[in-house]
């Protein structure tokens, strides 16, 4: 990778910590920054999501999607997601459809409680 790329990641990376930080999450660059070797996912701060960034024009979704599952799977374990955004874009999330459908099963269950006790207080 020529250092342009490297310098266009670590770009993109301290954008997408920003981007969580503005939304009351702490997070920032892992150690990998620092050379450190590993799994490691590319920004921390939302427990249980493994953050791949990719800040890039050209798309390579399910490469992207393989490295972040198996940086995951030795490393952290988190749920793995991509987080990525062309030039004059917003960022983006891409995660595979299965953990989609676990995340949005999880809301649906909680929102019928919630409706549910809130039908029995009426």
């Amino acid at each position: 990778m020529g250092s342009m790329s490297r310098n266009k990641g670590k770009v993109g990376e301290r954008e997408w910590a920003r981007y969580c930080t503005q939304r009351g999450y702490e997070a920032h660059r892992t150690a990998q920054c620092r050379g450190d070797t590993g799994q490691a996912a590319d920004v921390e701060g939302l427990p249980g999501i493994h953050i791949e960034v990719k800040r890039c024009e050209q798309t390579r979704l399910y490469d992207w999607l393989r490295q972040a599952k198996h940086d995951s799977a030795v490393g952290d374990h988190g749920l793995p997601i991509i987080a990525h955004r062309k030039n004059d874009e917003p960022w983006v999330v891409i995660m595979d459809a299965e953990d989609w459908f676990r995340i949005y099963e999880a809301w649906e269950r909680e929102t019928r409680i919630v409706d549910n006790l809130t039908d029995k207080l009426k």
